[in-house]
């Protein structure tokens, strides 16, 4: 396994009626002309960013470091004083570290955000509420730490890694399976486990969380309430598409096969697979494996030719700079770099596309802007997608 890892918050959009899938503004075929390309964005000063957001339309966006430091680029200059500095707190080094950061809804009022790392001296995965210090919204208080959940995980890859607020206003989290080759735990099938699942919470009432009524596990023996979806074992990277309600989840596979799923995000209790399936193909057992009650998923593609080794979960396009790109969603592999997207249409991936671009160093995320403009992290830098000529 080749370390991984995380993504962004996203956009807080109007939560549209449940049901079937819905059509976002102009989505359709690519124009056939349509290219794209790499502007540099941030090129220097960056040690192993992993996440970037923009929470506010002030001009200011954050970026995760590895390591335990939310940086701050504004207007496009990168401020050398960090937003949050916790590298006191994190556990950093191949898949681990500060792994993303998700800002309230009503950040610009209630100033609460919330990050996922991995703590120092154990590894456990930990999800916990920050604010900014008391007359400075420029600087997050260190000390205003809650914590919100947390769970062992002693083993060091297959953290997952993004927290994020929904188009519902919960907050939503993807954990990896704890680790090891092949689930060896086997908390991917382990309704009881919070490894290897999708978690929903409500952090807008009791401290720290309450349970949403609405959880598909409510009140079931045996199984967390905490729990959305299960069947995961290395998450890297979820997205909400609120036009049409689809949830976006790429998933790390073992040795031979990466995942992209895609299923409306009001569909709670979907079973991902893991450790029974890798993709489409199966894993445990190798043949003949059992599928009822699993969900597939949209794409996946194989390991080999181009250095494949870890899919990079982006975002469905809803900026306004590229016309033609409207709901197509973008993706990369840590490893091949390559840049491709598909459109989501009636449960299948359709438009497929390889954009012929490599972005420079090993792509660790995307992210995305106020105005939904989309950007992707390579090395130590971070490009902005735009348009090609």
């Amino acid at each position: 396994m080749t370390s991984r890892y995380v993504w962004l918050s996203v956009l807080t959009l109007v939560f549209g009626a449940c049901g079937s899938d819905r059509t976002g503004p102009d989505d359709g075929p690519l124009p056939g002309d349509l290219t794209l390309a790499l502007q540099p964005f941030v090129t220097t000063g960056l040690a192993s960013p992993v996440f970037m957001a923009q929470p506010l339309d002030d001009g200011r966006v954050f970026v995760v470091e590895q390591a335990g430091l939310i940086r701050v680029v504004l207007n496009g200059e990168l401020q050398p004083t960090p937003f949050l500095n916790i590298d006191d707190r994190v556990l950093s080094g191949g898949e681990r570290g500060l792994l993303s950061v998700a800002f309230h809804p009503q950040y610009n009022t209630n100033r609460f955000f919330y990050v996922y790392y991995t703590a120092e001296p154990s590894g456990d995965l930990r999800i916990e509420r920050y604010t900014t210090t008391a007359g400075n919204a420029g600087i997050a208080d260190p000390a205003s730490s809650r914590l919100i959940i947390t769970t062992p995980h002693p083993v060091g890859n297959h953290n997952g890694g993004l927290v994020a607020f929904g188009p519902d206003g919960m907050l939503w989290a993807a954990f990896g399976d704890g680790g090891g080759g092949g689930d060896p735990d086997g908390n991917g099938q382990n309704f009881n486990a919070l490894l290897g699942s999708m978690l929903r919470l409500n952090v807008n009432g009791t401290n720290p969380y309450d349970i949403p009524p609405d959880n598909p596990f409510v009140g079931q023996a045996g199984r967390r309430g905490e729990i959305w979806a299960k069947g995961l074992r290395n998450p890297w990277r979820f997205a909400f598409d609120a036009p049409t309600g689809i949830l976006y989840i790429a998933d790390v596979g073992q040795d031979a096969r990466e995942e992209v799923n895609a299923r409306r995000d009001d569909m709670g209790g979907l079973n991902y697979g893991w450790n029974r399936m890798e993709g489409f193909a199966c894993f445990s057992p190798a043949t003949g494996c059992n599928q009822a009650g699993l969900t597939l998923p949209v794409i996946d593609y194989a390991h080999g030719i181009g250095g494949i080794c870890s899919v990079t979960g982006g975002y469905v396009y809803r900026g306004s700079a590229i016309e033609g790109l409207q709901g197509h969603y973008l993706y990369s592999d840590l490893c091949g770099r390559w840049l491709r997207s598909f459109r989501y249409s009636n449960g299948a991936a359709v438009d497929e596309k390889d954009w012929g671009i490599l972005v420079p160093g090993s792509v660790t995320s995307f992210g995305v802007d106020f105005a939904g403009e989309l950007y992707v992290i390579g090395g130590s830098s971070i490009y902005r997608i735009i348009e090609g000529t």
